[in-house]
Order: structure tokens, then C-alpha cells, then sequence
């Protein structure tokens, strides 16, 4: 009996039209960019100068993952969105800045997770994923154990997870989920570790306009060693 695919983590993956110049680039920038759509997904083999691989989970428009390959231009940085217009966006970043060392899977993150290799990744960011806040909808929560535990799989010793969201509630889901995983740790020292934005942070616009029931939460942490 096969194993029904997990539930999905995200809503629509469309809304406006696109304009011209953004659905160019689905059609002739994205191919170039995508990882192999089936099979184990090595990074090595996708940009072999890399001196890290990061993987950005739901990079919404982009901002944030351009950002990080402009500041870091020596690492490969790994994106996941399944919203169509948010990777249309991503792609403008991309196309604008000539950023060579971005490769994007414009679908769920999970099927990317899946063949990537053990210890492929140095840092994960998941940066306001949706709340889901109807408890109806609880489940379809991206961060879940068996989420943490891919990610766990996929980061090295002293890799680092990043998660952030401004629902009070998800947060609390986050921290319980990542601490009982066992394999992380939390190296806070007062209130300002989460509540102030990381030093290499780079906003986005969905984090300006504050849609949740708090202010933004920051959580860092630390992948043990095995």
C-alpha cells in the first residue's frame, strides 16, 4: 500500500497575473536554475565552487535569498517556493543582480529535502511560514517532528536552523518541535536572542507588514555534533 504524500504545507500558489517580464523569465531563466526534477540532488554537482550550501524554505519574493547570495557570494544558496508569483519575483532578484550562486525548486520544499544527501546543508532558514491558525488547519503546519527531524538529517555539526514567525502560538510549536527533536541547541541569554532580528538579517516584505499577533520571533539554533 503506498504511503499518501503529506498534506500541503501552503494555500494557493497563484494569485495576480504576471507581468510580461516575469513570465519571460519562468520560461527561459528558471529552467537554468531548477535542481534535477527527480532523483538524489547533490549540490556539489549543482554549482561545484560552493564553498556552503544554505537552503531557504518559502522564500516568498525572493528579497531575502538575494540578499544572502550578494553578501555571500561563495555559497550556494538553495530556495523553495511553490507560489508562482513569488518565484517570478525571485527570478527578477536574480536576473537584476546577475546572482550566479542561486538555485531555485519552485515546488514543496519536502520533495527537495528528500534527495538531498545527509549533512549537505550548513544553514536553513524558514522565515515565516504560514501559521495555519485555525486549529482545523493545525496539521498542515510546515514544522512539524518529522520536518525537524529532515532538517536535522540534512544540516551538519554546528549547521544552523533559522526560524521565524509573528504568530505567538507557532512559535511556541516551533521551539517545542525543535528542542524535543534532541539533535539542537538553543544558545539564547535573554529576551533580545528572539526578539531581536539576527544581525544578518535581511528584511522582506512580508515580515513589514506585521500580519500575525505578535511582534516577529527569532529563533537560532545550533545542530549538534553526532
Amino acid at each position: 500500500m503506498e504511503t499518501p504524500p503529506p498534506l500541503r504545507s501552503f494555500g494557493r500558489i497563484r494569485s495576480r497575473t504576471l507581468k510580461p517580464r516575469q513570465a519571460s523569465l519562468l520560461d527561459t531563466l528558471l529552467p537554468s536554475l531548477r535542481p534535477p526534477a527527480e532523483g538524489p540532488v547533490d549540490p556539489a554537482r549543482l554549482w561545484p565552487a560552493a564553498a556552503e550550501t544554505w537552503l531557504e524554505v518559502g522564500f516568498g519574493g525572493g528579497e531575502h535569498m538575494a540578499a544572502q547570495a550578494v553578501r555571500h557570494p561563495d555559497v550556494l544558496i538553495l530556495g523553495a517556493e511553490p507560489f508562482v508569483n513569488g518565484v517570478a519575483s525571485a527570478l527578477r532578484h536574480v536576473d537584476d543582480q546577475g546572482l550566479s550562486n542561486v538555485r531555485i525548486h519552485d515546488g514543496d520544499v519536502r520533495d527537495l529535502m528528500s534527495r538531498l544527501p545527509d549533512a549537505s546543508v550548513n544553514r536553513m532558514f524558514v522565515l515565516f511560514p504560514d501559521p495555519w491558525p485555525k486549529l482545523r488547519h493545525h496539521k498542515r503546519r510546515l514544522l512539524s517532528p518529522a520536518f525537524v527531524a529532515e532538517a536535522a538529517r540534512l544540516l551538519g555539526p554546528d549547521g544552523r536552523l533559522r526560524l521565524a514567525t509573528d504568530w505567538a502560538a507557532y512559535a511556541n510549536v516551533m521551539l517545542a518541535a525543535v528542542l524535543a527533536d534532541g539533535r539542537f541547541d538553543w544558545p539564547v541569554h535573554c529576551a533580545a536572542d528572539w526578539r531581536v532580528p539576527p544581525a544578518d538579517h535581511s528584511p522582506t516584505r512580508y515580515e513589514a507588514k506585521r500580519l500575525g499577533d505578535c511582534a516577529p520571533v527569532w529563533l537560532d539554533f545550533i545542530r549538534r555534533p553526532a
